[in-house]
């Protein structure tokens, strides 16, 4: 009895083992089936990964990269070039409109030079004027056509043509009312005949140049 139950123990501990070892040997395959997919899963992304590198290390895709990196380089560099351009648009844009200024203060300074100038020979030429009408006026009505008085009085005539077309006048004054711009007033004098206020009388011809006034006329005025 003691030899059988004996068998019976080691035949359920066989068995039980067995049990234990096909588990085992089931756990094995199942972690082992899972290793083997998680080893293929991770060669597959290997695989990937690399596939990638290759493809980004083709020639095309480094000229690509190139070519971008170059095209970025040179979109700076033009964007730098247009914003140089525009700065010196500006500064010439400046510098002509300074330079158009200076031209018109200078055309204005030399036409007031050369106004100063005329104007300072014009009164000059003033006095000889005077002196020429005084002589003509002592002439006598009979002696004018003397070849003297004549030639004197072509000389005259010649020189106050000249003195008009530079633009210098005689200033009205007798008769017309009395204008300070114009006239310098020396003395009063009583007429019926005239408004008060009026130039009855001409002492000495005023000129202007250019409606500019060289020479004021002085006059008497009817007080």
């Amino acid at each position: 009895m003691a030899d059988e139950r004996k068998e019976e123990m080691d035949q359920e501990t066989t068995d039980t083992c067995e049990e234990v070892n096909e588990e085992a040997a089931c756990e094995t395959a199942e972690d082992a089936e899972e290793t083997a997919e998680s080893a293929e899963g991770e060669a597959e992304e290997l695989t990937e990964d690399k596939e990638a590198e290759k493809e980004a290390d083709t020639p095309e895709n480094a000229d690509k990269e190139k070519k971008g990196f170059f095209s970025k380089k040179k979109d700076k560099k033009e964007e730098a070039y247009k914003a140089q351009i525009g700065e010196l648009q500006d500064k010439v844009m400046r510098q002509m409109a300074e330079f158009e200024n200076f031209r018109k203060r200078t055309e204005k300074e030399k036409t007031a030079m050369f106004e100063t100038g005329a104007k300072s020979v014009i009164e000059k030429i003033l006095p000889v004027v005077d002196n020429f009408e005084r002589g003509l006026a002592t002439v006598p009505e009979e002696n004018r056509e003397d070849p003297f008085a004549e030639g004197m009085n072509k000389v005259y005539k010649q020189l106050m043509t000249e003195l008009e077309n530079l633009g210098v006048k005689p200033i009205e004054a007798v008769g017309q009312e009395f204008d300070p711009e114009l006239h310098n007033a020396v003395m009063q004098v009583e007429n019926d005949e005239l408004e008060s206020g009026t130039v009855a009388q001409e002492l000495q011809k005023g000129y202007t140049y250019r409606e500019s006034v060289v020479r004021h006329s002085m006059v008497a005025v009817v007080s």
